[in-house]
Order: C-alpha cells, then sequence, then structure tokens
C-alpha cells in the first residue's frame, strides 16, 4: 500500500517527554550513576509508591519481568496453572509459561472488556471441588480501564489463591478510588515506549509485603547472596531498571495527570465528533471506576456504519495514520494452541469488531480533526 508521504505520520500512542526527564537524565551523566540501581532507582520507587498508594516497589526491566517475579513470589511452578485475562497481549501470559506452568484463560464482559467475574468464580469453584485449584489469578486492567476487582478479590480470597494485578495499561486508573495494580497481593505497571508514561522500556512491581519485594529486588539483581565475594544460592536474573530509565520515569511522573486528562480529552472528541453515525460503539467506562483512556477503543458494525473495522484501518493507514485492532483473544493464538478457556465469545466478538484509534497526549485538535474525517469518509 503506498502511504501519503507529504503528511507526518500519526503513531497510535508515541511517547511525550517533557523537560524534567532531560534533568534528571543529566544528573546521572553527571553524577556517572548509569549502571542499574541508583539514586534515581530508589527515589523512582519512594514517589511511585506515594503517587499509586502502595508501601513498597521494585523498579525493574520491563513490565514482563515484573509479571514473571510476581509469578514465582505466588508459588506458581512447573505443572501448576494459572487463570488468566485472554483479551490482552502475549505478555500477561507468557510469564506462566516461563515459570513452566500452563494458562487457562477467561472471557471478558461488556461493561468494561476486562475479565469477568462470574466466569472466574465458577471455574475457581469447580476446581476446588477436584483439587485443581490454580496457583495464580492474573487480572488484566485493559486499555486503561479497571476490572471489576471486589468480586475476583473476594472469590480468590475464598479460596486462598493469589491475586497478581496486571496494571501495565492502567497506571492511573482507579477502583472505587483505589489504584489499579494495588489491590491484589502483587501488581505491575509497564513503561514502555506506548504507555501513558514511558521510561523507554521498563516496569515496576508493587505490594503492601515488604517481603516479597525485597525478594523481587534479591532476584532481579542476579540473586547474589550477602557475602564479599559473588556467591549465588539460587538463580537470579538481570531485571533491574537503570538509573538513567528511572530518571526518565521521575520525570514521566511529575505529568501524569496531565497526561491522562490529554488522553481523556482525546476520547471525548472522538466521541463527540462521531456521535452522529450509528455503528459506532465506544468502550464504556464502567461506574466502579474511572478510566485513563489509555487508547480509545472502539467496535464497529459494518451494516450500521456502512464500512467495516479493516477498511478503516486501511483508510488510515493509507494516509500515513496508525492505528489497530483491539488485542487478539490468546486462546486464539496459535501459540496457546490446546490451552482451555472458559467463554471467549465477547473477546472474540470484540476482536473481531475492535478498533484501536490514535491516542497520543500530544495529539492536536487538527490531527483528531483528520483522522475523524477519514474515518468519516469510509461510509
Amino acid at each position: 500500500m503506498q502511504l501519503n508521504s507529504k503528511t507526518k505520520r500519526i503513531y497510535l500512542s508515541p511517547p511525550h517527554m517533557g523537560e524534567d526527564e532531560k534533568r534528571f537524565v543529566m544528573e546521572a551523566f553527571e553524577t556517572n550513576w548509569i549502571a542499574p540501581v541508583g539514586p534515581h532507582v530508589d527515589a523512582f520507587e519512594d514517589e511511585f509508591c506515594q503517587l499509586v498508594g502502595c508501601k513498597y516497589a521494585a523498579a525493574l526491566a520491563s513490565g514482563t519481568t515484573a509479571l514473571h517475579l510476581a509469578l514465582y513470589l505466588a508459588g506458581v511452578r512447573r505443572g501448576d496453572e494459572a487463570l488468566c485475562s485472554t483479551l490482552t497481549f502475549i505478555a500477561s501470559a507468557s510469564p506462566i509459561v516461563y515459570v513452566g506452568a500452563k494458562p487457562v484463560f477467561i472471557d471478558s464482559e461488556r461493561s468494561s472488556w476486562n475479565m469477568d467475574p462470574a466466569i472466574l468464580a465458577d471455574e475457581i469453584k469447580k476446581r476446588a471441588k477436584y483439587n485443581r485449584l490454580p496457583k495464580a489469578v492474573v487480572l488484566v486492567h485493559l486499555y486503561g480501564q479497571s476490572a471489576d476487582i471486589d468480586p475476583i478479590l473476594d472469590v480468590c480470597n475464598e479460596y486462598e489463591v493469589p491475586l497478581i494485578e496486571d496494571a501495565a495499561e492502567s497506571l492511573g486508573a482507579t477502583y472505587k478510588g483505589k489504584n489499579t495494580g494495588t489491590i491484589g497481593r502483587l501488581g505491575f505497571y509497564s513503561f514502555n515506549g506506548n504507555k501513558i508514561i514511558t521510561t523507554s522500556g521498563g516496569g515496576m512491581l508493587v505490594s503492601d509485603d515488604t517481603a516479597m519485594v525485597n525478594k523481587a529486588r534479591f532476584l532481579a539483581t542476579q540473586a547474589r547472596d550477602p557475602a564479599p565475594h559473588y556467591q549465588h544460592s539460587v538463580i537470579g536474573y538481570n531485571y533491574r531498571m537503570s538509573n538513567v530509565l528511572a530518571g526518565i520515569g521521575r520525570g514521566q511522573l511529575r505529568v501524569l495527570k496531565e497526561r491522562i486528562e490529554a488522553r481523556r480529552h482525546n476520547f471525548e472528541f472522538y466521541r463527540e465528533a462521531l456521535a452522529e453515525y450509528e455503528g459506532l460503539e465506544f468502550m464504556p467506562e464502567a461506574a466502579f471506576g474511572r478510566s485513563t483512556r489509555w487508547l480509545t477503543c472502539l467496535t464497529v458494525d459494518p451494516k450500521k456504519f456502512g464500512a467495516d473495522r479493516d477498511t478503516i484501518l486501511a483508510a488510515l493507514e493509507k494516509e500515513n495514520i496508525e492505528a489497530r485492532p483491539i488485542w487478539k483473544p490468546l486462546h486464539l493464538q496459535p501459540v496457546f494452541k490446546g490451552c482451555e478457556c472458559r467463554g471467549g465469545a465477547v473477546a472474540e466478538d470484540l476482536f473481531a469488531r475492535g478498533l484501536c484509534l490514535p491516542s497520543g497526549s500530544n495529539l492536536s485538535i487538527k490531527e483528531l480533526e483528520r483522522i475523524t474525517s477519514i474515518m468519516v469518509s469510509c461510509r
């Protein structure tokens, strides 16, 4: 397909940097704190805890590494099973395989597009009867929107199954006034380049359990024993965040509120600009929480709108604009062929008709108008 090279490319969710990030990075260079760990790492962890309302945090190389450690800390091992949202990116389930366990996927409910609490509760109760309880539940908060945590946490607590919150896409989102990622046994976040704030690559593991977070830091720094020489009693990982990237993160934390408001503004612009056209249904904001609208997502009914999702995608790409389908459910991914899934119809429907629009916090009104006009021209 020939791209329109005369227009600047509009990306789905690009980084949005400020001045404080440069200042903290320069401080790392001036003090020669370039290697992993350092004062920015310590400060980033402390400031992050204050922002989200958790007690302890460990800054890591990625959200994926954070989930890997969370599963290990929760006791998930080879031969075990872990229940996981199916409508999500593959990194929500890959670490389950890293530890030698097997994912079992749970369908979405329509009010938030996240894990269906009723399906999860039914699955855990059935497994309890046969002494096949999962070792953990990985609950994803999708596209900046919290899942309905209370009923999920209730059933997990009833059967003593650790709840791990995948808040990779939902930093700044809330559930009944609490930040996502801070309610389960463990939670984690991603600072990948496309997230609402970024360290270029990085993640954060959080918990109110000091022993777990201390163990995470130990494992993330090659599990070096406290000895004057290099001694190792268990296998560890090279998972700690660098001091340079933590400096970027500190600067980004200072503008998180503004970034959230900008993305919510994007969503409202799209919703109002396209309100008169039938067949477009935007991702709902569930009554129990406040979404960051990390990405503006909607479903397309081609019979009512006059064009299908793929036609819109192609039209945008022709004009050098990046948009994406909704995540392909993990139970449909070839790599997870043979894994069990409970339900699946809701996630499959959202994938078949779902569209993610450009949502960067630095989008201009002119760019938003251009995107919506192209969508309308597809009809």
